[in-house]
């Protein structure tokens, strides 16, 4: 029964979540006739669905965990203000990006770089599921799962920097706007990867805190996203 509640939900999650993406992408840019769009909601569809199945079968609480509300108790007030905006930042990146390669025509790209974009945007999924297969406390919120008896991961990407996760989104936060063609995209990224940074920052501060052990790890794992340099 819970198998089965949990495949709806992702069902319906997933096609919301999808939908409003396209209908962000499509709608601005005033035509459905926009290969790298349909290319882009295509990875995503892919890699929900298939990260789904494979997380309904190998570690349904993770999956129940990333399905989870957005606001949650135990949930520190920062991550909120950073998820609301975060998401408010999301969308309207959507429509430039659109309006910037489909309305404006002002990003005129190679499609060598659409190639490139396509690759990074799958790389970076493909380094989201090394996580998942690793840490199954990888919720979208910050808390600590007492309920669950969250505890550090040191193991695979972890053993190289503390938040694998992150810098797994920003490689295909990187080439959603390549793969869109869209420099003015491109230049929304940095603003992006500010915030992440920020966020990874005042999350280990949490985790030092409450969670036993992750001081330790601190000290053993230097970096937070980039290794050898930050």
């Amino acid at each position: 029964m819970w198998s089965t509640t949990l495949l709806g939900r992702l069902f319906v999650q997933s096609t919301v979540w999808l939908g409003a993406m396209g209908l962000l992408l499509f709608l601005p840019a005033g035509t459905w006739r926009w290969p790298q769009a349909w290319a882009l909601l295509a990875i995503f569809a892919i890699g929900s669905g298939t990260f789904g199945a494979w997380l309904l079968r190998r570690d349904p609480a993770l999956l129940a965990a990333r399905l989870g509300p957005l606001m949650q108790r135990g949930q520190p007030l920062w991550d909120k203000v950073f998820l609301l905006a975060f998401a408010f930042v999301w969308c309207g990146w959507l429509v430039l990006m659109a309006l910037d390669a489909q309305v404006w025509h002002t990003s005129a790209m190679p499609p060598l770089f659409n190639v490139i974009g396509c690759l990074l945007v799958i790389a970076g999924y493909a380094a989201t599921g090394i996580v998942f297969r690793v840490n199954s406390f990888a919720a979208p919120v910050v808390r600590i799962q007492s309920e669950r008896e969250q505890r550090v991961i040191d193991t695979g990407p972890y053993a190289l920097v503390r938040h694998p996760m992150y810098a797994a989104g920003l490689i295909y936060i990187v080439g959603m706007p390549l793969l869109l063609g869209s420099w003015y995209g491109l230049l929304i990224v940095p603003v992006m990867i500010v915030g992440i940074a920020s966020r990874a920052v005042f999350e280990e501060r949490l985790l030092q805190r409450d969670l036993p052990g992750y001081a330790d790890y601190m000290s053993r794992v230097r970096y937070r996203l980039i290794p050898g340099m930050w």
